[in-house]
């Protein structure tokens, strides 16, 4: 049965409130007036005069006006015909296992032209905040078979570690790289691949054909979700597939009891999309126009990794973000870095001398580092190896500055071992090719070797027992 009442037709059957009131479209803006009772981030069903149906979501409610952002381009609404149905709920998505091999697009729709998912249930995209008490602190080691990364800056199971890169370096390769690597090593899994999902926002169409291409050529779709938002597909589409891309993960985690690696990119072009829509509703901005928000709408992203007690499941979660010029205390990178345990730092610098991947260990960071190596996960000299190797190149990379200036001769025999030795890590620790996947052993081997180029007496961080059991001692 359905009454009318103010230009509006409520059907008592499903709650639903259809408005015949839409009086503006601006961009991908529609407002409609008169409304009662809409709620924020209400799901909303647009349809036109040809009968297309068209869905978007409540940006700003203001007494009996809605402001309604398009998830699809407004061209060809005609504002005297159309029709909006407020849907009384919140973005949700059906979630199943058959999701693994599929790609979406930034609203969970299949664009892969296979079949439309079956889901087993549907959950809010936005997710059910999780007890501090009921979380179990991450200490299992991942294996990427990146030398840099397992050796010295470490990722547990459990933690955020977002990767800082800039314009043009090649951080795309990466992290496929390390979404078609990663793996548990724990006393309780030993080897156990993760299921990946993967979110990309506001990427080239080259970059998307990129991943695809790559986890179907390595067989490492058949384990993976991929949302991908292109550069000219909505803005608002940016916003929400991080969240959708979360929501499959926690299923795939806490309900299939899967290990799950998240990798978002580019946590930046998502950040910028959260600019445009603040500007878009007139808000007061924040530090160089991002909206005051920033911090707390990145952190409903970023705290949505972890463990659960009780579950073997598990989110370890890698953003990736540009940094603007390179510059650190951007507020993407410089918020990123508050909430996250660490960071990765790609180097333009090696990236120009062809080392790939260009990770400088130096300004990078794990805070989790050391509650994932030792004996029974990694190996027992792992920390004061790496250690040793942190300090020893900090020490060669000073000394090479300092030999532009003054020559080398001004250096002494120790100081031109260190120089040697800054060089060599980068060549051989640092530098690994595209396909090659380094298992923790050989990462500590390809150390040890490295500071054999040290004197005996310069190696102190590093127990007695460790060196007399993995260095062949100098005379």
């Amino acid at each position: 049965m359905y009454i009318c009442v103010n230009s509006y037709i409520r059907d008592y059957s499903q709650m639903l409130k259809q408005y015949k009131t839409i009086t503006e479209v601006a961009g991908p803006l529609l407002v409609v007036e008169k409304t009662v009772d809409v709620k924020y981030q209400e799901m909303v069903e647009v349809e036109l005069s040809s009968g297309e149906k068209r869905k978007g979501r409540v940006l700003e409610v203001d007494r009996d006006k809605a402001i309604v952002q398009m998830f699809e381009e407004t061209r060809g609404v005609d504002v005297s015909g159309a029709k909006a149905t407020f849907l009384g709920k919140t973005m949700d998505i059906g979630v199943s296992e058959d999701m693994l091999g599929r790609v979406f697009n930034g609203a969970g729709t299949p664009k892969d032209k296979g079949p439309d998912i079956l889901p087993e249930k549907r959950l809010d995209i936005n997710g059910n905040p999780l007890n501090p008490y009921s979380r179990s602190y991450p200490d299992d080691f991942i294996q990427t078979g990146i030398s840099a990364i397992d050796g010295l800056n470490t990722l547990v199971r459990g933690q955020k570690l977002p990767i800082f890169s800039g314009a043009g370096l090649p951080h795309s390769q990466v992290a496929a790289q390390i979404a078609r690597q990663a793996k548990v090593i724990s006393s309780a899994s030993s080897g156990e691949q993760f299921s990946v999902v993967f979110g990309a926002m506001g990427i080239t169409f080259e970059e998307a054909q990129f991943f695809i291409d790559d986890f179907k050529k390595t067989g490492a779709l058949a384990r993976s979700v991929l949302f991908i938002n292109l550069a000219n597909d909505p803005v608002i589409e940016r916003i929400t597939l991080p969240r959708l891309a979360l929501t499959t993960a926690e299923y795939l985690a806490y309900e299939k009891n899967q290990h799950v690696l998240v990798v978002l990119t580019d946590l930046t072009n998502y950040c910028e999309a959260l600019r445009e829509i603040s500007a878009s509703r007139k808000e007061i901005p924040g530090r160089r126009g991002y909206p005051g928000y920033l911090y707390t709408d990145l952190a409903t992203i970023y705290e949505r990794a972890g463990r659960i007690k009780g579950r073997s499941g598990s989110i370890t979660q890698i953003p990736i973000l540009t940094m603007p010029e390179d510059d650190k205390t951007h507020p993407i990178p410089d918020l990123t870095g508050y909430i996250t345990e660490g960071q990765i730092i790609l180097s333009r610098e090696l990236y120009r001398q062809g080392i790939y991947p260009p990770i400088d260990v130096l300004p990078s960071l794990s805070r989790l580092r050391d509650k994932g190596i030792g004996e029974g996960k990694t190996r027992e000299d792992h920390s004061g190896w790496a250690n040793q190797l942190f300090a020893s190149y900090a020490r060669g990379k000073e000394l090479r500055e300092l030999a532009v200036i003054l020559g080398e001769s001004a250096l002494s025999e120790s100081d031109q071992k260190f120089v040697q030795f800054a060089k060599e890590f980068e060549d051989q620790f640092v530098r690994q090719g595209y396909d090659e996947n380094r298992s923790i052993e050989e990462t500590l081997a390809i150390g040890w070797k490295l500071l054999s180029i040290l004197p005996r007496e310069e190696l102190k961080r590093i127990k007695d027992e460790h060196i007399n059991k993995y260095l062949n001692p100098k005379s």
